[in-house]
């Protein structure tokens, strides 16, 4: 099978994040994590007793308007800051809650990001767990990504983590087993329960090559199981997602999913990603949007759009393709839209984010305002 190459403008650029957390809640004690370089991230973990704020969480259940800002921690620590459209400066998630919409936030894991050169230790457990917490605080739902890698998952790589390599497929569903737990309970420290878990990031091809190729036995079939049920051992009420890309085409999602339905996979929501090209974005986000309702009656499960992006410098027609996702989608039967780092700077290597260079965010997400 021939693999598409990687649609993000090499994201691995964007790689510092902040020894100190300037909007974590009040009360914290610095751990450092395992890594051998100066500039790798700290784990600033807040007192169990810290007196937080205490703001409402939006309604579970109701439609997502989300981002996924990973990238957040690193961002501030290069001296990035954001601000609303006039001007005002603010933590980025708060920015996102009050100035155009977001509900939900999304955040990703890898399982030893500290033996990744390039990642040098971000988003680790730690690293989530942190950005969760300030999500939680304000108020936000949570969706947790597993890339089951020490580095980008994606339909073109999904390597194994280093510490896995050379293991069966019991001991690799163990180790799974024992990532997630982590994740989960550390989660669960801090009273965080996670709405939806992501097993896996766009796995059309599979996870964790070659043991959880796509082709190999129904080896993905039972990492996906054995994730669900990692999730659900903490979690009974988390929504476990299997993630494929290009939500525009519907035989990937009728291959995909048809395979996991035969092997009896365990999960309970279909995700999409959806990155419109500029040349093509009413046809994209049509066939997406009329693959929402197929893919939920083939199968029989949910659908959420986990990734959308588009060309920041095209506002007005990011702010068209998420209006219409944000109404023709939810007729449709969409569970939700998340925006993946929208505050990312295009001078870091990833152009479809949708902030401005002076950090502020433009049109594109003026529909989840609206709605």
């Amino acid at each position: 099978m021939q693999l598409i190459p990687t649609r993000r403008n090499n994201p691995t650029t964007i790689m510092k994040t902040s020894e100190i957390f300037r909007f974590m809640v009040l009360g914290a004690l610095a751990l450092s994590m395992c890594s051998c370089t100066e500039d790798s991230p700290k784990t600033v973990w807040p007192e169990d007793n810290a007196d937080t704020q205490d703001v409402p969480v939006a309604q579970l259940g109701s439609f997502a308007k989300g981002a996924d800002v990973s990238w957040v921690t690193e961002l501030e620590n290069a001296g990035y800051t954001f601000q609303n459209q006039q001007g005002t400066a603010k933590e980025l998630m708060e920015l996102l809650r009050d100035d155009c919409g977001v509900n939900s936030i999304r955040l990703r894991v890898f399982v030893n990001p500290e033996r990744d050169a390039e990642i040098n230790g971000w988003c680790s457990v730690d690293d989530a767990v942190i950005k969760a917490r300030r999500a939680h605080d304000l108020g936000l739902r949570v969706m947790i990504d597993f890339h089951f890698s020490d580095t980008w998952a994606d339909p073109g790589k999904q390597g194994i983590p280093s510490a896995w390599e050379g293991m069966t497929l019991d001991e690799t569903l163990a180790a799974m087993t024992d990532h997630v737990n982590d994740m989960m309970t550390a989660l669960k420290r801090y009273d965080i329960e996670p709405e939806w878990v992501q097993i896996g990031n766009e796995t059309r091809t599979g996870m964790m090559w070659p043991l959880g190729s796509y082709d190999n036995e129904d080896n993905f079939s039972r990492m996906v199981t054995a994730g669900s049920r990692a999730v659900k051992a903490v979690f009974p009420n988390a929504t476990v997602i299997v993630h494929c890309d290009c939500g525009n085409e519907y035989n990937l999602y009728s291959r995909l999913f048809g395979k996991l339905k035969v092997d009896g996979a365990e999960y309970d929501m279909i995700g999409m990603s959806l990155y419109p090209d500029e040349a093509t974005w009413q046809k994209d986000v049509n066939d997406c949007i009329t693959n929402v309702p197929k893919v939920q009656n083939e199968f029989g499960k949910p659908v959420m759009l986990c990734e959308v992006g588009f060309d920041y410098s095209k506002p007005e027609i990011a702010e068209q393709i998420m209006s219409q996702l944000m109404t023709d989608g939810q007729n449709a039967g969409l569970k939700g839209i998340f925006w993946w780092e929208p505050e990312a700077p295009s001078e870091r290597g990833y152009t479809k984010g949708c902030f401005d260079q002076n950090g502020a965010p433009t049109a594109a997400l003026n529909p989840f305002v609206k709605d």
